[in-house]
């Protein structure tokens, strides 16, 4: 499989997820402000969730762009980063239909976490792939920012059951340290 196809593949993953988290968004019962209030919390985990789907498609699109090859690995380190982004609909919906409930609010985190381990998983595996002179390699260097969001992430499970909103400040914090892609990437892509 060439690097287009896989990457193809995975943006159309990754839009379906998308187009499913805004269908679980059910129309009010009423026509005044009143009626969208019940909406807001499945609202705000939408955003969140969107946002968090769009870093790992811009980041996975730059990633991918450094892969002069892919082989049987890489496919199934891709394969596993998508189950664990497929998940999202359903913990968005469930987290925001109860409110940022601790248990939804903490499953929530621990599929962010497999995600972004997921996420180093397939990016170590191109590493691997490609040899010790990868332009991904070098580009990335030591991983800082993959390494803190996998320990914000293990952090925000438990402190998920004693204040569920800490646990989303967690998220989104991770949110905003990946909102710009690495650029390192993009400078050893040229542009």
């Amino acid at each position: 499989m060439t690097r287009n196809r896989l990457e193809a593949f995975s943006d159309g993953v990754v839009a379906i997820l998308i187009t499913i988290m805004v269908l679980e968004f059910k129309v009010p019962q009423g026509a005044d402000w009143e009626a969208l209030v019940p909406l807001v919390p499945v609202f705000m985990s939408y955003i969140l969730s969107f946002v968090i789907l769009g870093i790992y498609w811009n980041n996975h699109h730059h990633m991918l762009h450094t892969a002069e090859r892919i082989n049987g690995k890489i496919l199934w380190a891709n394969l596993h980063l998508l189950f664990w982004l497929s998940l999202f609909p359903f913990e968005t919906g469930w987290m925001g239909r109860t409110h940022a409930a601790p248990l939804p609010t903490a499953t929530y985190g621990a599929v962010m976490l497999m995600a972004a381990v997921a996420y180093l998983i397939l990016q170590q595996t191109i590493v691997s792939h490609q040899g010790p002179d990868s332009r991904l390699r070098e580009a990335i260097g030591g991983y800082l920012k993959g390494k803190t969001s996998i320990a914000l992430y293990g952090l925000s499970i438990p402190l998920a059951f004693i204040h569920p909103w800490l646990a989303i400040g967690i998220y989104i914090l991770v949110a905003l340290i990946w909102l710009v892609p690495d650029r390192r990437i993009e400078a050893k892509m040229g542009g």
